[in-house]
């Protein structure tokens, strides 16, 4: 079963408000196995609206929007589809009641601008909306089908899932759109894939995408219109091979997360971990306090951002620092020894390095950044450039020292 979305509103456009509700249908819809093969946003416009919904019909014949049920004058949805389908606008007895029932529950009288909101196309089945004063509505005729939603994601989420997927399910053959997710990091995307090298034959007809990120590289296998067993078993055997190709610079599946890796391997040695951060300013340690139950691991952390706060608390020679420079070998592991003994634990991470956009030098651009990892008395320092801007480059720096001390945990290089 294939369908379009229409994401409905101006904001969109402007850049005003993220489009979560296109993500969560992807998602929502691909577990129904519903396959979701066009999205589109447009602005509050009566013929931006009417094109979008009459050209999205003629690929597919079923539209599912979002946006534009609400009172005010923009909100010209349902107006335009009815329109399209040759329907008018007919006051609904049940849906007003209701409406006004909803008012009085909080207290006030309903505005007569409301009154709108109870006018649904001719014909049209009313979606129950108990979060909102906008009903969804399913508009069916000879064969098309437009499924009208709220833009506000949790009433258009409640609807999706108590009113519009159970429809879904009768219509659909019992079959999946699912995908699972190898995640890794420490390599570009063009590595990735000559490690991986022409997968996509030996997984037919599952479907490969690479998808970088300031994380890493995912890996994501998806299996289209198939059974949910048929397509579990074909995923695990796709993501098994992927795995082995990529070797040590695989740390998980779909949703985990490296710092939880790194968590799990140091709670196995009942062994905690420290972190002096200089030009990540704390987004290490913000990674790391983000999983839960990190307090059995974790003791605490140094930003050490002026020199004088490496010399002090973690005891970084200044010769180092004036030999040296602060983005350097030699400091970025007296930082990691520096802060492991001042907090007699196991392990320790140090990151120092130049995040821009000013700094750089010729001999130490912008974006070099040097890492350390510590466990015990073995420390493993590593040199990166990382490109983007100020943000991505302590994202990726933060990442990557992550990666150090997993990697220095597990034995791998």
């Amino acid at each position: 079963m294939k369908l379009e979305v229409v994401t409905i509103g101006t904001e969109l456009l402007l850049g005003q408000i993220i489009d979560t509700n296109a993500a969560e249908l992807g998602r929502a819809l691909a577990a129904a196995g519903v396959e979701v093969v066009r999205h589109i946003s447009v602005a509050d416009r009566p013929e931006a609206i009417r094109a979008a919904v009459a050209e999205a019909l003629e690929r597919t014949g079923f539209v599912l929007t979002t946006g534009g049920l609400g009172p005010t004058r923009d909100d010209i949805t349902k107006r335009e589809v009815a329109g399209l389908f040759g329907k008018t606008l007919e006051l609904d007895p049940a849906v007003l009641r209701s409406l006004e029932e909803r008012f009085r529950r909080l207290g006030r009288a309903m505005p007569a601008i409301n009154r709108t909101q109870a006018e649904v196309p001719a014909g049209a089945t009313v979606l129950p909306n108990p979060r909102g004063t906008a009903p969804g509505l399913w508009v069916e005729d000879r064969g098309r089908v437009v499924v009208m939603l709220p833009g506000v994601p949790s009433e258009m989420r409640g609807l999706l899932a108590e009113e519009v997927l159970p429809r879904l399910a009768q219509r659909a053959p019992g079959t999946v759109v699912r995908s699972r997710t190898v995640r890794t990091t420490g390599i570009a995307e063009s590595a990735l894939a000559e490690r991986v090298g022409p997968i996509e034959t030996e997984i037919a007809p599952l479907t490969l995408a690479y998808l970088p990120s300031t994380e890493g590289v995912e890996l994501r296998v998806t299996a289209w219109g198939v059974r949910e067993d048929e397509a579990d078993r074909r995923l695990a055997a796709a993501a098994d091979r992927l795995r082995q190709r990529a070797g040590e610079h695989f740390y998980g599946e779909d949703g985990t997360d490296l710092a939880a890796v790194v968590l799990d391997l140091l709670r196995a040695r009942s062994a905690r971990l420290v972190v002096a951060e200089s030009c990540t300013g704390g987004l290490v340690s913000g990674r790391i306090t983000a999983v839960a139950g990190a307090s059995d691991v974790f003791s605490g952390a140094v930003v050490a951002y002026d020199n004088v706060v490496k010399s002090g608390m973690l005891d970084v020679p200044p010769e180092l620092l004036e030999t040296h420079g602060a983005v350097s070998e030699a400091v970025v592991r007296a930082m990691a020894e520096g802060v492991q003994r001042q907090f007699a634990v196991d392990a320790a991470i140090a990151v120092t390095g130049i995040a821009g956009p000013t700094g750089g030098t010729p001999e130490k651009p912008v974006g070099t950044v040097w890492l350390a990892a510590r466990y015990g008395s073995e420390t493993r320092a590593l040199k990166r450039i990382f490109p983007g801007d100020r943000a991505e480059i302590r994202a990726r720096a933060a990442q990557a020292a992550l990666d150090l001390l997993r990697r220095l945990l597990a034995g791998l290089q």
